[in-house]
């Protein structure tokens, strides 16, 4: 069987600047930051990001990595808009396409079907089609309703984390969701998976059932093996979200001193180093 273990700085050497990304978990939830972190430590630029997103997006935003931005929202969760998202989209510095959640669903979806849209009430008679007039709509052969046609998401890339994976690309999720990980990995080119732990083959069962096994080694290129990977966002059960950084992060967007001394602090250090100020923060 292939090995597919890489690091994240392997992952972010595949990828390339204008590239369109997929960012999984939702919200402050199970986000692959550890890998998020890399890119920003990288020279990548003119990114495409979508996500039901959270610190990922906005981090990327705040660094200047995001052209544009695909998504249902973006939240903190506990905070409820991510303020370097919020400062991006009011000064005009990134491109916005803003959907209803399950529009980006469904983008998803016609993206994994291999399909160019699938029709859709949400949207209709609402300012979504006003703020994306790229959006068209269908009119149905069965019974002549019109209908908003939700393009499929076709992404480059898709950047997961999931609490356990083995070498060869399956990923499993002990959490009670694992949001719409899966359509971001059947969307994508390519798929990379962060995990808490690398096991081994057929190590899943001590752990959870066979439908927690939610990515499979099919659509997956590469596996990081990155304990507190999620961090600060939560990764339930291995750790919480961590509230207290997380509230740290959010007065970073003050202004961009505050942003260079959280960048300096939490994100310009050796991933290994972060592992244990992650450590430490959730003790």
């Amino acid at each position: 069987m292939t090995d597919k273990r890489v690091t994240e700085a392997d992952v972010v050497g595949e990828l390339r600047d204008g590239m369109t990304i997929g960012i999984g978990g939702w919200g402050s939830r199970r986000k692959p930051m550890s890998i998020v972190r890399e890119i920003l430590r990288s020279d990548l630029r003119d990114l495409t990001v979508v996500s039901y997103g959270g610190p990922d997006v906005g981090m990327l935003c705040a660094a200047g990595k995001v052209r544009k931005a695909v998504y249902g929202f973006v939240s903190l969760d506990s905070i409820p808009l991510e303020p370097h998202f919020r400062a991006a989209r009011q000064n005009a510095t990134i491109e916005a396409m803003e959907l209803d959640e399950g529009m980006l669903q469904l983008g998803l979806r016609a993206a994994a079907w291999r399909v160019s849209f699938l029709p859709c009430r949400a949207g209709l008679g609402s300012a979504i089609r006003e703020n994306n007039p790229e959006l068209k709509t269908v009119v149905s052969p069965y019974d002549g309703q019109e209908l908003l046609a939700m393009p499929a998401l076709r992404l480059d890339v898709a950047l997961l984390h999931a609490n356990r994976a083995d070498a060869r690309g399956d990923a499993q999720y002990l959490g009670a969701d694992w949001y719409f990980d899966d359509l971001f990995a059947m969307a994508a080119d390519r798929t990379f998976v962060s995990c808490e732990q690398v096991v081994e083959p057929g190590g899943f069962a001590s752990a959870g059932p066979p439908e927690s096994i939610r990515i499979s080694r099919m659509w997956t290129h590469g596996v990081v093996e990155a304990p507190f990977g999620a961090h600060f966002t939560h990764c339930v059960p291995d750790y919480p979200r961590d509230e207290v950084l997380q509230r740290e992060y959010a007065a970073s967007a003050k202004d961009d001193d505050a942003w260079k001394v959280f960048r300096a602090k939490w994100i310009d250090i050796p991933e290994p180093e972060y592992r244990k100020l992650a450590a430490a923060s959730l003790s």
